[in-house]
């Protein structure tokens, strides 16, 4: 009995996705081009540019971090700037295929570089290479960033770093 409701509970969510994902086929290529252009500006290692992607009340979540980044300054100034000076030659790359919803996206990524520059005041540049996974989940409002929390393999890349 356990086995047949386990197999009715996953074809009704396999239905439901298929339903969530045929309402969403306008909105799906909006979303992922927005993605799109703002990953395109981090590999840019433009901060402003990836910055004009954030809605102006947008909140950031590092889950490594635990502490929100609250606005479209702050994001830019403590996330972005941050992470194009620790690693000025990073790469910022979408793997497999986001799923998305009406108001958002996840998607899995890989980021990697160098770390030739410092993370702040106290912690220098390694000079060591980096290449780290990760998942984001965005939410998209009025086609700006209005959310977006990052959870990755923190500890792997303070490992690779020689932190741990």
């Amino acid at each position: 009995m356990k086995h047949t409701l386990r197999s009715v509970g996953l074809a009704a969510l396999m239905i439901a996705a298929g339903q969530a994902n045929a309402a969403n086929d306008t909105v799906a290529p909006a979303n992922a081009g927005v993605i799109s252009r703002y990953m395109a500006a981090w590999n840019a290692h433009d901060p402003e540019n990836a910055a004009s992607y954030l809605a102006a009340n947008v909140e950031c979540i590092d889950a490594s971090v635990g502490e929100a980044q609250k606005g479209r300054e702050a994001a830019r100034d403590n996330v972005i700037k941050v992470f194009m000076a620790a690693v000025p030659d990073l790469t910022w790359t979408m793997r497999g295929t986001p799923i998305v919803s009406k108001d958002g996206i996840a998607f899995e990524w890989t980021f990697s570089g160098t770390n030739t520059g410092a993370w702040d005041a106290s912690t220098p540049a390694t000079g060591k290479k980096i290449s780290f996974d990760g998942v984001s989940y965005i939410r998209i409002k009025d086609k700006q960033i209005a959310y977006e929390g990052d959870y990755y393999d923190a500890l792997g890349l303070h490992k690779q770093l020689g932190w741990q």
